[in-house]
């Protein structure tokens, strides 16, 4: 009787061992070479930060000096709702490997049951039966069955949804900067639009002068009636455009508060023209970029889940086999159950093999091997797609601080020429309609150098973006911590 517990666990360690040292069918996963040039195109033109710095890494929105960037991005990641659907995500990840990995171990039962039962006796031929006494039965039993993952099915599938898993990881890191850098974008969208307010404000109190003056000289009957009425219009178009600022502005300010969370009658902006500062970016060398892109990781970390896709299905060519074994006490009627004389045993096998499939098999490994090519496609034509977006972002900050710099000079030619051109219009030497075209030139030119100005702020932001922000691949080693989401009651 000792002798079969003894049995069960050799048989069970032997197992096990087995198990253990089996092979994983498939292939192993090794990260294919992409073609990564030593430096940036455009970073020559550029001016760059040194990498050992004081600049935050982390926080990179502090580099560009605003109040309202510094108090609502770490609200981003806490309470942006997409953000908050990219953690829910990746934790129904982390539970999927949590399952596949739990096929590793054996499952362990226990069962019991009790039951009470009287019958009838009599004699054969007298048709007199009678009732035996109630008897009660019963049994006690442990059982143990397990898959051992021979093939390394089990494990090709708990490497798949790992990488799965840190692909969603990933995409939370990723949604994460995209949500940070659109409310860096609409904060900035919103504070040259303050400025454009203040141009405007400047504009319509200068033409109310000037309408002013033309007014007296009508009256005066000096000039032509038609100079008043143009005075007059260009005033209003000015007022028209400076009353559809307004909405603008509102708009920037409900997507502020919606990226942070927030219901937009939760955020009032206060009137701000202070432009955010232009901050000096460390670009680095181009292969640093494989590492510090979260959509890179994703196609990285989703090329390594099909890559162990394919040893799944390569495995069910295989057989499968499973153990169990169960170990307990039966008896009737009830009382002594658990004693030695009750004991009973089993220990069974089963294998099962097919044998035809009409390419079933063969299918699934070919759909794997081409996902996963595709996988690699997708991998390439990321890092590739990175390398754009940054040289596109190098190449529009250089370009336009050369047209910045024209612009600032063109803001001082036409501002003196506008002057020049209500004096010759007091002195009687030029109609109105030349100091008028003059008025618009100098307005038009300051507004295109607020929005050169306006695009270099929103090109370092996609600069630090497609950058990577602050993070790294090597985050994946770690879990995110969990959002606290702020829902709208």
């Amino acid at each position: 009787m000792n002798r079969h517990p003894t049995l069960f666990r050799n048989a069970f360690a032997i197992s096990l061992a087995v198990a253990l040292s089996g092979c994983m069918v498939g292939p192993d996963y090794h990260r294919p070479e992409v073609s990564t040039p030593p430096q940036y195109k455009e970073l020559p033109g550029w001016s760059t930060a040194t990498p050992a710095d004081d600049a935050p890494k982390g926080e990179w929105w502090k580099a560009f000096n605003d109040p309202l960037l510094d108090e609502l991005e770490p609200q981003v990641a806490t309470s942006n709702q997409t953000v908050a659907k990219s953690y829910a995500d990746y934790q129904a990840a982390m539970a999927d490997v949590q399952v596949a990995r739990s096929a590793l171990f054996p499952t362990i039962g226990i069962s019991g049951a009790a039951s009470k039962q009287r019958s009838a006796a009599g004699n054969a031929g007298s048709g007199v039966e009678h009732l035996r006494p109630v008897s009660t039965s019963g049994s006690l039993e442990g059982n143990v069955s397990w898959a051992p993952d021979f093939w390394g099915k089990v494990r090709r599938t708990v490497e798949e949804n790992k990488a799965t898993a840190q692909a969603s990881q990933a995409t939370l890191a990723n949604a994460v900067l995209t949500e940070q850098t659109a409310l860096a974008t609409a904060v900035i969208d919103l504070r040259v639009t303050d400025a454009n307010i203040d141009l405007l404000q400047k504009t319509v109190d200068a033409y109310k002068e000037y309408l002013r003056v033309v007014e007296n000289q009508g009256k005066a009957g000096t000039i032509a009636p038609s100079d008043v009425i143009t005075a007059r219009t260009q005033l209003e178009n000015a007022q028209s455009k400076l009353i559809a600022l307004g909405v603008s502005r509102e708009q920037y300010v409900h997507a502020i508060a919606v990226l942070a969370g927030k219901n937009p009658e939760e955020l009032d902006v206060p009137h701000n023209a202070t432009l955010p500062s232009l901050p000096q970016v460390p670009t680095g060398v181009p292969s640093t970029l494989l590492q510090r892109r979260p959509d890179i990781a994703v196609a990285e970390r989703e090329m390594a889940s099909a890559n162990a896709a394919i040893g799944v299905a390569v495995a069910a060519y295989y057989p499968s086999i499973s153990l169990s074994a169960a170990d307990g006490f039966s008896q009737s009627p009830l009382a002594g159950l658990l004693h030695v004389a009750n004991h009973v045993w089993s220990l069974g096998a089963d294998v099962s093999e097919t044998i035809f499939d009409a390419g079933a098999r063969h299918g699934q490994v070919a759909a794997a091997r081409a996902n996963y090519e595709s996988a690699v496609a997708n991998y390439r034509g990321t890092v590739l797609a990175a390398f754009q977006n940054v040289e596109d972002d190098l190449s529009g900050v250089r370009i336009l601080a050369q047209q910045a710099q024209v612009l600032d000079a063109a803001v001082k030619d036409a501002t003196r020429g506008a002057e020049i051109a209500f004096n010759e219009y007091n002195a009687g030497t030029v109609d109105y309609t030349t100091a008028a075209t003059a008025q618009t030139t100098q307005l038009s030119t300051e507004q295109d150098a607020l929005s050169v100005q306006q695009q270099r702020l929103l090109d370092a932001v996609s600069l630090i973006g497609d950058l990577g922000g602050g993070w790294s691949a090597d985050e994946l080693a770690h879990a995110p911590t969990a959002p606290v989401t702020k829902v709208a009651k």
